[in-house]
Parts: C-alpha cells; structure tokens; sequence
C-alpha cells in the first residue's frame, strides 16, 4: 500500500500491506463502552461561571464551519452564508468571525470569491457525499474540482461498506489518494459513525484515517442518525491525543451533525480539554459542523452581556 511518507518507522510496518494494517487495527485496545459513556456524561455536567462562559461562547463560535448542504441550495443562499460568517451578529463587532463556510463544490467558487481576504476557510463535501458510493475516477475528479474552485478545506466521506466488510486497504488507499488530490487544501475524513456501530470501529476508523494523512477526522455527514454524540467524539479525541503522542503531530476532531445549542457546544469544549488537553482548544484543531448552533451562541452571548434573554429575533436567519 502507498503509505504517507512521514509515519514513523512503527507506524510504517503497520501500512506495509493489508495484513500489517488489519492486525494494527484489530490490536488496537477495545474501548470500554461503559467508561466512555459514563466519563462523557461526567464531564457533560461541568459548571462554567460566567467569565468563563463568554469566552466558551466565543471560542465556539470561531470553531464553527457554517454549513449548507441542501439540494435547495442557491448561490444567494451561499452568499448570505458567507455575510454571516463575516459578521455573525452584524450589530456586535466584537463577535469573531466563524472557521469556515461549508458547501457543495459547485458552490466553491461563491463561497470563495465573497471571502477572498477574510481568513476564513471555504470547505467543501466530496467523494460523491453523503452516500460515498461511487468510482475512485469520479470521487477524485470531485475533489480535483473542489479544490480547483477555491475550497481550502475538503471534507470526504469514507466507504463504510469496505471499511464494515473489513477491507481496510481499499479504504486506507482512497484516504491516500483523495490526500493527494486535495494538494494544499486539509482533508477532513468523515467517518459516518452512526454506522459504524461500535465504538472499536470509531477507533480503528479513526486511526485508519490518520495513517492515511488525514488532518481531521471528522464524525459525521449530519444525514445520518446517530450523527455527532459525546462518547464517540471521547473516542475520537483519544485517537488523535495518542496519535501526537507517538508522532508528535496535531490532528483535528470535528463533530457534526445535531449539535445545536451552546449548552452542548461547551460540553464538547469540555471534552476537548480534559481528553485531548488544552492544545486542541484552537479552531486549526477542531471544529463543529453545525447549520443552527451558531445562533444559539450568539443569543447567549447576548444574554451573557445584557443580562437577559434576546430571542432568534435579534439573529439573521440561516
């Protein structure tokens, strides 16, 4: 198999061929359900005081990949996306602007040209997203696209079939070469956990997807249900705290799908720095894929400024 040239030599032997990487996955250690699931909820019951909770709210709203991915989709609609990327809450300048904006390749190069000089990431879905089902040719010729029209950000979606059939390899060498056709633009795996089932498939999954050259891993497309949840994202955090350990490189976690408050963005922010640590507390690391959390955080910001609550009324519509 074509490994990424910067494993270290451990790392290596387990990408040499598709026997290597199955005995790497499958002795990697099974994940207690019971401990993940408890230490998630733990965590999930933080208090944060006031002070703090603002800047919560702010470094979340940074985090956020402002997303569309609707068949409805209209280069208008995209426009008014990229406005509120720009100033989330146009009467509050102090708001920070959002990671980056979310779409359909075909819709690169309006999200582009309205953020040319913003600092803001234009990411874009492909290999035949959400499903993954189609040819190697076509699911490089969407990344090629992608990239060609200004996404800096490609999001992929893994074959889940090969991956629950066992075929490692084919899904570790797909990885590889949608890496390669992204050139300079990250790549964010999505991994689809609703379907994986199990939390020792999110595991191996994960750490399949960083052998590959994976620089986020990433939970979900947000049409599948299960889509984000705290134990997965736990597991997920692991993988890429474990993986610095061993190569001293930072990779990415993002969650998508279902997270829609600020009560749950902090409960994640919480599980960033008490699993992976504090390093990951930083949008170049994580993310939250989300459409309808972003105004959730900023009517709490208000509120935590105001001292009261201001209603949907005082936020653009998505």
């Amino acid at each position: 198999m074509a490994a990424p040239t910067t494993l270290p030599s451990a790392l290596a032997d387990a990408v040499r061929d598709e026997s290597s990487l199955r005995r790497f996955l499958h002795g990697l250690p099974g994940v207690d359900q019971v401990g993940v699931e408890q230490r998630a909820a733990g965590l999930g019951t933080r208090s944060i005081k006031k002070a703090s909770k603002l800047h919560a709210i702010d470094l979340a709203i940074s985090m956020v990949d402002l997303t569309t991915l609707e068949g409805a989709d209209t280069h208008g609609k995209v426009r008014s996306l990229a406005a509120k990327a720009k100033r989330p809450d146009p009467e509050r300048p102090d708001v920070p602007q959002v990671a980056a904006v979310c779409v359909y390749p075909d819709m690169v190069k309006t999200a582009a040209d309205d953020l040319v000089g913003t600092g803001i990431n234009v990411a874009s879905v492909a290999t035949a997203f959400p499903s993954g089902r189609s040819t190697m040719d076509i699911k490089l010729a969407d990344t090629r696209f992608a990239v060609e029209q200004g996404a800096s950000e490609v999001d992929m979606v893994i074959d889940r079939g090969a991956f629950l059939s066992g075929r490692y390899g084919q899904v570790f060498e797909e990885i590889v070469k949608i890496k390669e056709a992204c050139g300079d633009a990250h790549l964010k795996v999505i991994l689809e956990t609703g379907e994986l089932v199990t939390y020792d498939n999110v595991r191996r999954a994960s750490w399949l997807a960083l052998l590959a050259g994976g620089d986020f891993i990433k939970t979900s497309t947000g049409k599948v249900q299960p889509a984000a949840t705290l134990p997965v994202t736990h597991v997920m955090l692991q993988a890429v705290r474990d993986w610095k350990q061993q190569t001293g490189e930072l990779r990415g976690v993002k969650p998508a799908g279902g997270i829609r408050t600020t009560k749950d963005a902090i409960k994640y922010l919480v599980a960033v720095h008490e699993v992976a640590g504090p390093e990951w507390l930083d949008p170049h690391l994580f993310r939250f894929g989300a459409s309808t959390l972003l105004n959730d955080l900023l009517m709490q910001r208000r509120t935590q400024l105001d001292g009261h609550y201001s209603g949907p009324d005082y936020v653009t519509v998505d």
